[in-house]
């Protein structure tokens, strides 16, 4: 276990990835970012690793992206530079996530926000506790989920997708169960014993198999998620660059609500 805000333990054929800044909610720096990157391209390549398990301490799985890291990016004269670059770094991990041929199960101990969604999309299963609950606030900042979206629309039909993308609202996990985002939701007490349970029925199954299974998951989509995430960093990028976008991470960091300025 490391002293950065990422711990990563494997063992027994089980690799857990844990986010580790409860003082701040698991908010995403592009240290992070990067720090789980490498990580997840370490356990897919390690044959001893059988199934990934992606959580979070604290009482919220992730809030997003950190929002002040974001607003000194957006203070700083090479702005637009690292907003390609944060861009770019957050849609390699959803990639790396989601093409893995290990299996990814997602365990949810409260919510997930924002960018914390998307990772939660890049794995193959999901768990959560009932007083989990998924939201896109990114609207209400003056930004837009650019790279989320494409695997919001793989996971669940547009109609849930449009709903959540436009009012920002919360999508409690019972909820979320019937769009499809969860996959089993259970009370908080009962997370870790459902987690050992669906980790050993992974274990049961071929590791080639497995791989081959995932394959043909996002082959026989048929709407190539993996180029819709990279098309969407430029998206994610310019989006950015608003005046709203600043006004919306000002207002947020400020505890006030945003002025918004009509177009001109």
């Amino acid at each position: 276990m490391s002293d950065s805000h990422l711990c990563t333990i494997a063992q027994h054929g089980v690799a857990w990835l844990t986010l580790n800044r409860p003082d701040k909610r698991n908010a995403l720096t592009r240290t992070l970012l990067a720090e789980m990157l490498i990580d997840v391209r370490k356990l897919a390549a390690n044959p001893d690793v059988r199934v990934i398990v992606l959580n979070g301490s604290g009482s919220v799985f992730c809030a997003g992206m950190d929002l002040a890291e974001m607003q000194e990016v957006a203070e700083s004269p090479d702005a637009e530079t690292f907003w390609q670059q944060d861009a770019q770094l957050f849609c390699d991990l959803l990639t790396a996530i989601f093409t893995t041929p290990k299996p990814v199960i997602a365990v949810l101990q409260g919510p997930a926000l924002a960018g914390g969604v998307g990772l939660v999309l890049a794995c193959d299963l999901v768990l959560a506790a009932e007083t989990a609950y998924f939201s896109l606030p990114e609207p209400r900042r003056g930004i837009v989920p650019s790279i989320v979206t494409p695997l919001l629309t793989y996971r669940m039909a547009a109609g849930g997708a449009s709903s959540m993308l436009i009012s920002g609202e919360r999508i409690m996990a019972a909820r979320a169960r019937e769009w499809g985002l969860c996959h089993d939701v259970v009370p908080a007490d009962e997370l870790g014993t459902r987690t050992d349970e669906l980790i050993a029925a992974l274990l049961t199954g071929s590791p080639q198999a497995l791989a081959e299974t995932k394959r043909q998951l996002i082959h026989s989509a048929g709407n190539d998620v993996v180029g819709r995430l990279e098309a969407a960093v430029e998206a994610s990028a310019a989006a950015r660059k608003t005046t709203d976008a600043r006004e919306g991470l000002a207002a947020f960091l400020e505890k006030r609500p945003p002025s918004w300025q009509p177009e001109t």
